[in-house]
């Protein structure tokens, strides 16, 4: 494990980053009113969208290499510390119920593993040496992505994700929320959102934060969206594990297809559940084996396994 910078260096590596810059306006804040604090800081998470939004052709070019990587089998790895990194794990636990990928398809690493979620690891986002083994449990392929992600852009255990991924030859992906960092620098897809100074010094939980998760939910629903999980707008792949989910399966089959009711259940019925396959069954009169076979065919694109079935 890499030692720790000494604490002089590391200091002026921070006064230069903007999200860590100190901002005297707001240095009497906890003198205000509550409302007035509740304005100032719904004023500033207001600025994140606009800074999101400079960012997308590299977002946009990051999904897309994503997605062709993932049509061949590849994962969705990202891997941060902190905030970051439980970012990331939050978004890589919601993929398997919102578009039923398979285990392990989208992956969260985070500095220290698991325990990290709730308890700060001491030195686990020093290390680079952590995120090779990390990423070394994953036996990374070629097919792999890996999306880095660090508000400073200088997190060593992200950076070194990346830099490891990349020399495998796995896609590399690096989010930072400052500008000329290492983190993008190092990926072969660097997006730096700029959120500038935070309402409390350093706090990079808030407005960086609040970019890191806009950024992450494009780039798991995008490239989703690309790999036919969806039809239009609706998730026709998402997983019906409780009752919930069950009520939502056979509204989407619904709004998808303009069913009846019985013929919705009969259809769901014949399919095991899946959603997808319900969908087919009624739009294209087609049994549950040929719906599944269809659907197989075309790599599970909904629109492309109606026309098959259609033309």
């Amino acid at each position: 494990m890499t030692s720790t910078p000494h604490h002089p260096d590391l200091r002026s590596q921070l006064e230069t980053l903007a999200t860590e810059a100190f901002r005297p306006e707001l240095a009497e804040i906890d003198q205000l009113p509550t409302l007035d604090i509740t304005r100032l800081m719904n004023g500033e998470d207001a600025t994140v969208a606009a800074a999101v939004a400079e960012r997308l052709p590299e977002i946009a070019a990051a999904i897309d290499a994503v997605a062709a990587r993932m049509a061949r089998g590849g994962r969705l790895v990202y891997a941060g510390a902190g905030t970051a990194g439980r970012l990331g794990v939050l978004d890589a636990s919601e993929c398997p119920p919102t578009f039923n990928t398979a285990p392990g398809q989208v992956v969260g690493l985070i500095a220290g593993g698991p325990d990290a979620m709730v308890t700060s690891i001491e030195g686990a986002e020093d290390s680079p040496e952590l995120a090779r083994a990390d990423l070394d449990a994953l036996a990374l392929t070629a097919d792999d992505t890996v999306v880095g992600v660090s508000a400073s852009g200088r997190t060593p255990y992200a950076v070194g994700a990346v830099e490891y991924a990349r020399s495998l030859g796995a896609l590399t992906v690096g989010l930072a929320c400052n500008r000329d960092s290492a983190l993008a620098a190092a990926a072969e897809h660097g997006i730096e959102v700029v959120t500038g100074p935070e309402l409390l010094t350093g706090s990079t939980r808030l407005k960086a934060g609040t970019a890191q998760k806009l950024v992450l939910n494009m780039l798991s629903t995008i490239t989703m969206i690309r790999l036919g999980k969806t039809y239009g707008n609706l998730m026709v792949d998402v997983r019906a594990s409780n009752e919930k989910l069950r009520a939502r399966s056979r509204r989407i089959v619904a709004l998808a297809t303009g069913a009846a009711d019985e013929d919705i259940e009969r259809a769901l019925t014949a399919t095991d559940g899946e959603v997808k396959h319900a969908i087919l069954v009624l739009l294209a009169d087609v049994d549950g084996p040929t719906a599944a076979r269809l659907l197989a065919e075309s790599g599970g694109h909904l629109r492309a396994a109606m026309a098959a079935a259609l033309g």
